[in-house]
């Protein structure tokens, strides 16, 4: 039985891997941490009140030391890194934020690990907009083009990774995978935004049109992928993960709307492009499907019905709920 540690377990991807591996890998212990407090029911999903888990508010840039006093005092085997500063359309501005948190944050804390003989693996969450806008499937091998500060951060950190496993035999994995939904995640993003703009007669903005392409997985399918590599994987190794192609964002709102029962022009309005924009993430997953086994398994009506079960279940709580991005430290 090993314990566990999710960092940035405060955010909904962090929430369901913590409730997968509850449910499927046995452990002794699921350790999460994050920079607040749990959110509300709607988005902390009552994971506070699961047998064998327990979560911490610490500030991964600004309270490394107690992070570690807790790490050192729960001895996981494995840890699990979604803490970054996210969301790319906004790190034009103070991007300087970003690389505190997701490069140099994440290095003082992995060397400090390197030191810890009860850690066996350290996987990293990545992100699939390292390799920028393809018109192919990125293959791990593909060469990195971030396009934007928050890509830039996220890449600066990989690479930390793969020096210090090579020359250091630092145990950690990578996993980049495609963006990822489930319940509880915050309002700003396209598909929740979609339910709450769909159940409360709001009109979406379609950024562009939706012209662009994204590659989405269930955050459950990302839970079970993490998973999968932390059991199997060969340390060292980078994985992508994703669907085999890629989505328009128009067509995941018009999904989104059906699964809603709203017509479409009835739940956006187009807006101008956001500063940035990729046309198309896509990756290629066979390497991880080759290694361990996975590939994504709910499909768009089921993970889609989850949604908007989910957000008609909260609605009086998630009405007034802030859908746009606040950055933080």
């Amino acid at each position: 039985m090993k314990t566990y540690a999710i960092l940035g377990a405060g955010g909904s991807f962090g929430i369901h891997t913590a409730l997968y591996l509850l449910d499927h890998a046995g452990p002794k212990k699921v350790i999460g941490v994050g920079r607040n407090s749990l959110r509300p029911e709607p988005f902390s999903l009552n994971v506070e009140k699961r047998k064998n888990f327990s979560y911490h508010a610490y500030h991964i840039t600004y309270e490394l030391d107690s992070v570690l006093e807790l790490l050192d005092r729960e001895k996981p085997q494995v840890i699990v890194n979604y803490a970054a500063q996210g969301e790319g359309a906004v790190s034009w501005k103070k991007s300087w934020r970003f690389f505190e948190t997701n490069a140099m944050a994440l290095a003082r804390l992995a060397e400090e690990l390197m030191a810890r003989d009860y850690l066996e693996r350290f996987i990293q969450i990545g992100t699939s907009e390292l390799y920028g806008s393809v018109d192919f499937a990125a293959k791990e091998t593909t060469p990195l083009q971030p396009t934007s500060p928050y890509a830039a951060s996220k890449a600066a950190f990989d690479w930390y990774l793969v020096s210090v496993h090579k020359f250091q035999k630092f145990p950690m994995n990578i996993i980049r995978p495609s963006n990822a939904y489930c319940p509880g995640q915050l309002l700003h993003r396209v598909i929740p935004k979609t339910v709450m703009c769909g159940l409360t007669g709001k009109k979406l903005p379609l950024q562009g049109g939706g012209r662009a392409e994204k590659s989405y997985i269930h955050a459950r399918d990302l839970a079970r992928a993490i998973h999968l590599v932390s059991e199997k994987a060969p340390l060292g190794a980078i994985y992508n993960a994703g669907p085999r192609e890629p989505t328009s964002i128009r067509r995941v709102v018009e999904l989104t709307a059906q699964a809603l029962g709203v017509p479409f022009e009835q739940s956006c309005e187009i807006t101008g492009d956001r500063l940035g924009q990729d046309s198309r993430y896509w990756l290629d997953s066979s390497a991880i499907k080759r290694d361990v086994g996975w590939e994504p398994r709910i499909g768009w009506e089921e993970g889609l019905k989850e949604m908007v079960d989910w957000g008609r279940k909260y609605l009086d709580q998630l009405r007034d709920w802030p859908m746009d991005y606040v950055l933080r430290a």
